[in-house]
This record gives structure tokens, sequence and C-alpha cells, in this order.
């Protein structure tokens, strides 16, 4: 029947919530803490065009904002505050949503390449059973419920990954189903070429507000229409090259491609790009080798201590032999990009879902310094793996009596064994989550030599223990994190959390727990970790919560300051202390100016620093800072914090105090 294929593709998405559900009653994780829980801007009272754009511009996590993503946030807040389980139940209906335009792209790929293949050529995409369908369905049911993609549904902050691809998919399903009625339209296919034309620019205009990774949608569309479409158009005397597509690809991913890289290269090769990491381009385009081979085998074969989430322990390859894995997994991608192009026309579903694979690992797996591991960056690139995979094992062509022969029994079979296998890791992985304790026991466990890992596990302890001393949490806490800051490659968050717990406490701090921190910050310039453990650390103080010692904390602020072009938060938090802790108020307003030269379009900076100049009685100095500050209130979204300034300022402008 006609409709098998929606019926499993119900059933996959049935199955798919019931899985997560128990996970959507867990918490907050790692980057869940600056872009949600500490970010006021998405936590909004009322609705407002000034509170949206406040929303909109409020992500610390790219500074091109993902205002989309952002505003979503904004909603699940306004409608439910801080409870997690409303934010993962909104990710895990993206994923659904996402789960059927998987389907619906995959059906239309299995019929294009039907049509274009010889050797698919006897694909009953029609007729009583759409046995295209029906492998779509699978291949989206698998999707749907692949252990790698956990971190898309049941991380919210990624909820700006899954997002973006909800546009990619639409895209490429506007693409496909553009091409096919210009293939079919004999009056030259313009009313195709226009929804190509628009569904790649809109969808990728759409995607780009919830993540930059959605950039990659005209690649993956020249990829389809390499091996899929041939660049041709269907005429009555026969194919030809139609120029139309290549201007067309010109236009939306040439031109645009080489704008990027005439801008992103130059800063790349400057060492102060990588100066906060551990690996530099050379080394990261060589472990970046052994992770892509690493995503396939977490993709389809995957065990739980390979899908840990944290992977701070990865060994940086140093050479092609360091380790002697890295130059197999080099010969390993090349060998699968020459598998594209000799695949291309007897296997295209295989070409095509092996390029689009290694197509979406471009972006964050080559020069750009980022993390070197994320679970979530094979949210799409996994359907190009199952796209590849699952016709093989249920081809769409298949004859009835081959279809019951032992060979396709057992492919059959192992496909089957996939699918249970990808449930039942998907299902314990959300189990272990449900709640802060057995996730991250879970996740400490699956990655004992990450720091990351351990730090977690200590933290969910020290907060289970609501800084109790006979809590028996507290006992806990400290052997994961003790163990963390003796990790190699471990920032100072291990060492903060043990200083942070004892202050609070008033329990003794080991002068152990200041060297390790201090000699940290001089070995390597600090990254955003170190950053927010200085954030913490005096804002606890602030509070009044903790009484730490102005030498060791000194010493760790002159320790992150000593490396070149310290960053503009360090430089405000150093701002912050000097002003509030060592009452050094000149002290303090140097620093909050040079936090603001390094990063002028940051409101926050030039908040406190005309609130510091009112302090101290600079009137006119505060007036021409507030003037500037007015040039950042796009949309109205400063303005209670300017009204709220105006209001400290003297009505009368007068002579600054001396």
């Amino acid at each position: 029947m006609r409709t098998r294929p929606w019926w499993m593709l119900c059933a996959a998405l049935l199955v798919t919530a019931l899985v997560y559900s128990p996970g959507l009653s867990g918490s907050w994780l790692f980057d869940d803490y600056p872009n949600i829980v500490d970010n006021q801007g998405i936590q909004i009272k009322s609705i407002s065009t000034a509170s949206l754009t406040r929303a909109a511009l409020s992500s610390p996590s790219s500074s091109f904002k993902r205002p989309l993503a952002s505003l979503s946030f904004a909603a699940n807040y306004f409608i439910g505050g801080l409870d997690p389980y409303g934010w993962k139940l909104f990710n895990l209906l993206v994923h659904l949503l996402n789960g059927i335009l998987v389907f619906l792209l995959a059906r239309l790929l299995l019929r294009s390449a039907a049509n274009r293949s010889v050797a698919q050529a006897s694909c009953t995409c029609s007729g009583r059973t759409d046995q295209c369908g029906l492998v779509a369905a699978l291949i989206a049911g698998g999707w749907l419920l692949l252990p790698i993609n956990v971190t898309a549904v049941l991380y919210v902050v990624q909820r700006m990954e899954s997002m973006a691809n909800l546009f990619v998919l639409l895209g490429l399903m506007g693409y496909v189903a553009g091409r096919r009625r210009m293939l079919h339209d004999t009056g030259g296919g313009w009313r195709g070429l226009v929804l190509c034309m628009s569904s790649l620019v809109a969808a990728t205009a759409a995607g780009l507000l919830a993540k930059e990774t959605a950039v990659m949608l005209p690649l993956y569309a020249v990829l389809v229409e390499w091996i899929v479409f041939g660049f041709t158009t269907a005429r009555p005397a026969g194919s030809r090259t139609d120029w139309r597509i290549a201007a067309l690809f010109l236009a939306v991913l040439v031109f645009p491609m080489l704008a990027g890289l005439a801008w992103l290269l130059p800063a790349l090769f400057k060492p102060l790009a990588w100066a906060t990491r551990d690996f530099t381009m050379h080394t990261r385009l060589l472990s970046e080798a052994r992770i892509v081979v690493d995503y396939i085998d977490w993709t389809l074969l995957p065990i739980p201590h390979q899908l840990s989430f944290y992977h701070d322990d990865f060994r940086i390859s140093s050479s092609l032999l360091a380790p002697w894995t890295t130059l197999a997994c080099v010969l390993a991608l090349f060998a699968l990009a020459a598998a594209v192009a000799v695949l291309r026309k007897r296997r295209p579903l295989v070409a095509l879902g092996l390029a689009l694979f290694l197509g979406c690992h471009l972006l964050t797996g080559t020069v750009l310094p980022l993390e070197l591991i994320f679970e979530h960056r094979n949210y799409f690139a996994s359907f190009g793996l199952l796209l590849a995979v699952v016709p093989l094992l249920a081809p769409a062509n298949a004859h009835p009596a081959e279809a019951a022969s032992p060979l396709a029994l057992a492919r059959n079979a192992l496909l089957g064994g996939l699918l249970l296998l990808w449930t039942g890791e998907t299902a314990m992985t959300a189990m272990a989550w449900r709640n802060p304790v057995s996730m991250a026991e879970s996740l400490a466990a699956r990655a004992p030599d990450s720091p990351r890992a351990q730090y977690e596990l200590g933290r969910t302890y020290i907060i289970q223990s609501n800084y109790d001393p006979a809590s028996p949490y507290t006992r806990l806490a400290y052997t994961p994190l003790e163990r963390a800051a003796a990790l190699p490659n471990s920032s100072i968050l291990p060492e903060q959390a043990l200083i942070f717990m004892n202050a609070r406490m008033h329990l003794p701090i080991k002068d152990a727990w200041w060297n390790s921190l201090v000699a940290k910050l001089r070995a390597h310039k600090p990254g955003v970790q170190d950053e927010s453990s200085l954030v913490a650390l005096t804002q606890c103080i602030r509070d009044q919560r903790c009484d730490l010692s102005k030498g060791h904390m000194l010493q760790a602020f002159q320790a992150a300051l000593d490396h070149p072009e310290p960053s503009a938060r360090l430089l405000a938090t150093y701002g912050d202390y000097a002003w509030n802790v060592l009452d050094e108020k000149t002290l303090g307003l140097d620093a909050t100016r040079q936090a603001i030269e390094n990063k002028p379009d940051e409101p926050a900076y030039r908040i406190t620093l005309i609130r510091m100049l009112i302090a101290l009685g600079h009137y006119n100095q505060a007036r021409t800072a507030m003037h500037q500050l007015q040039t950042l209130n796009v949309g109205g979204r400063l303005t209670s914090n300017i009204d709220e300034l105006q209001a400290l300022l003297p009505r009368t402008p007068g002579a600054s105090r001396p």
C-alpha cells in the first residue's frame, strides 16, 4: 500500500518520542549555562520590541549572535522559566520535525537517483507499494534514533544546530523538487529554476539566524546536483549542460565562499588565533582526520564510552605517524573521497551519502580554531551516512525473488540489528540524562580521563550538597575535582570549584589548589573556561559569600594578564575585582576602558564604565560614554539600561567633581 511508508514514519516518530521522554526531565549542561541560565538577555519578563531585540542579540557563542535560536530561548523562558523540561521538549519537537523532513528529502533523492542510475532503474517508486518511500522511512527512522544525535536534542543549547538544519533540509527539498520540475518541464523549466534559487537563498539566510552551519546548504546542493542531476537539462533532442544551474552555484556558492575565505584566512594565519588552543592549524588538520573517521564508527556502530559528550582527553596528532592512526585515517578519507567519484554513476546514493558526510565536516573539521570534537556536528552528516548505507541493506530496487534470497535476508537482519542497537543506546543515554546526578556519573564513567567530565561530576555533587559540610555529596565532590585538576590539559575550573566550595562552607583552602591554578594561568593563555573561573571567584567575593586571599587572587589575575592581548572579558573581570574588592578605582576604570577598546560592540562594558564615571563624579565623561552607548541601542534593546543610567546623572549638566 502507498500509505505504508507513512505508517512506518509515524511509528518511528512515536518510538523516538518514547525513547527520549526520560531525558526531558534532565538538567542543564556545559554551554547551556552561559547561553541560557546565566544569560539575562534571553530571560524576558514581557514581550516588547526592546526585550525581543535584546534577546535576539544576547548570544555569547558567536559574533553573528544566532538571533533565531536566541528568540526561541526567550520564548521558552517567557512560558516556563528555567525549568529544563519545556526547553528539552521543544528540542525534541524540532528533532521530530526534522525526521519528517529527512523522510521527504530521502524519498525525493531515492526517486531522483532511480531515474538517473542504470543500476537502480527498476526502482518501483510508484504503484501499489512505494518501495522508495519504505527505504526513506527506514532512513528517517534510523536517523531519528541515532545515539550520536542525542546531544542535538537533550543538550538544550544545541537547538541552534537542529534549528539550522531544519532550514538546510527544507532548502535541499526545495532544490531537489525544483530540479525535478526543470527536468520534466518542456517549457524551459524556469519555474523550477526559481524554486531552486529561492530555496537555497531563503533557507540559507534563515538557517544562518540559528547557526552558521547553515552556510553549508549551497555546498550540499551542488553535491546533489553533481551526483544526481549532472548539471543537465532535459530537451526533446537529448540532455545537455544547463548553464543556468552553473551560474546559480557561482552566485550562491563560489563567490560567497571566496569572499569568506578572503575574510577568514588572514586572521587564521596569525598565532593569536590559536593562542587559547592546545593545537595549531597543522595539528588540528591532522587530528581532524582521525576524528572524522571516528565519527563514522560512532554513528554506525557506537558503543557508550565513545559517545561520552566530553572529548577533551583526545590525543592531538603531532605528525602523520604520531599516532600512526593519523596516516591511516588520512588515507581512509582520501579513499572515501575517491569512492564518491568512482561510485557516482553506478551507486549514486552511496556516493551522495559519503559526499554529504565529508562535505558537512569541511566547515567544523578543517581550519577554523574550534574545539576539536563535538558529537552534534554529525546532526546532518549522519543523514549522509544513512543515505549511503540503508539503501544497500534494504534496496529500493530489489526484485521479489532477490528479496527472499539468503543474502537479502542477511542484509535486512543486519539493518534490523543496527536499528535495535541505535534505539537501545539512545534509550540508555536518555535514562542516564533523566537527572543531574545520574547524567554526571554516567558521563564521568564514559570518559574517566576527561577533565571536563570529572569536573562536572564534582560540580554536580557540590550543587547537590547545597554547601552543607555535613552532606554526603560534599565528601564525594573532592575526588573527581582533584582528579580533574591533575589530568593533562585541564583548565582551572577544578581548582576554582574546590576553592569556591570550601570558601562557601568556611572550610580550609589548600595552598596546592591556588598554586595549581596560578601555574596553569602562567603556562597557557586563558581560555573561556579559565575566564569563567575568575569571573565566578570575583562574583563570590563581591557577594560576600567567599573570603578569599587578595594575594592569591592578584597572583591569578597577574598570571592571566601577562599573556599578550588579554581578552575583553578578562580585562572587565579584573576591572570588577579592582573596583569592588581592592577599592582601586583608577585601576578598575582603566581595565574597563581597555575591555571596551578590545570589544567596542559589547554594551555591558560600556554600562559598567558609565556607572564608574558617575560614581566618581565625572559626569561629562559619563554623558560622552552614554552617547556612545546609545549608538548600540538597536531596536531599543538598551533603553531600560540607558534610562536607569540617566536617572543617576544630575539633571543639570555641570563640571565633573575633581
